[in-house]
């Protein structure tokens, strides 16, 4: 297995970044409920101001997750599909570890679950550790095969565009 060509900056901007409220909110809705109309998104995602769907919409067809589809509908592409099954991993990783706590939303369970990625190394370089206060899970779980981190680093590896031109502590990490 060859080792991933990211940086650890591409790491933690490409966590900002997959850790936007709004990004996971735009990417799992359309995965849920299939295109969304031009003239819907607003009413779709009625808790985010204009301002943040216009640029994680930017942001998310400048890194090939969504598309217009004929008649202009937002669906997602072949790389925004595998990112909705990326979170729908990281979800289900999260609620079998029962973080960040036994009931949590959707959202906030890919968010902290990604938390934890985000303090390591992409080399997979001893040293680091994925431990928080706070957080009780076993570095163990957090690198194993089917753990978050493995799974980040797949993504990645299959979809390098997703690390491209994002800047460290964008501020739509903030939306939503």
């Amino acid at each position: 297995m060859t080792m991933p060509s990211f940086t650890c900056h591409d790491l933690r901007a490409a966590v900002d970044f997959l850790s936007s409220p709004a990004l996971i909110r735009l990417i799992t809705e359309i995965d849920d409920n299939g295109p969304i109309p031009p003239r819907k998104l607003a009413s779709t995602l009625p808790d985010l101001s204009p301002h943040h769907l216009r640029r994680i919409t930017h942001l998310a067809r400048v890194h090939d997750l969504v598309r217009a589809a004929p008649g202009a509908s937002l669906e997602l592409t072949a790389s925004g599909m595998e990112l909705a099954d990326f979170y729908d991993a990281i979800a289900r990783w999260a609620r079998h570890h029962a973080y960040p706590t036994r009931v949590s939303d959707f959202t906030s369970r890919i968010r902290h679950t990604l938390g934890l990625v985000e303090p390591l190394p992409a080399s997979g370089q001893a040293g680091g550790s994925t431990r928080r206060s706070g957080v009780e899970l076993a570095d163990t779980e957090v690198d194993e095969p089917t753990g978050p981190r493995a799974l980040l680093i797949q993504l990645l590896d299959a979809h390098p565009q997703i690390t491209a031109l994002l800047e460290p502590a964008p501020d739509y990490r903030r939306a939503a």
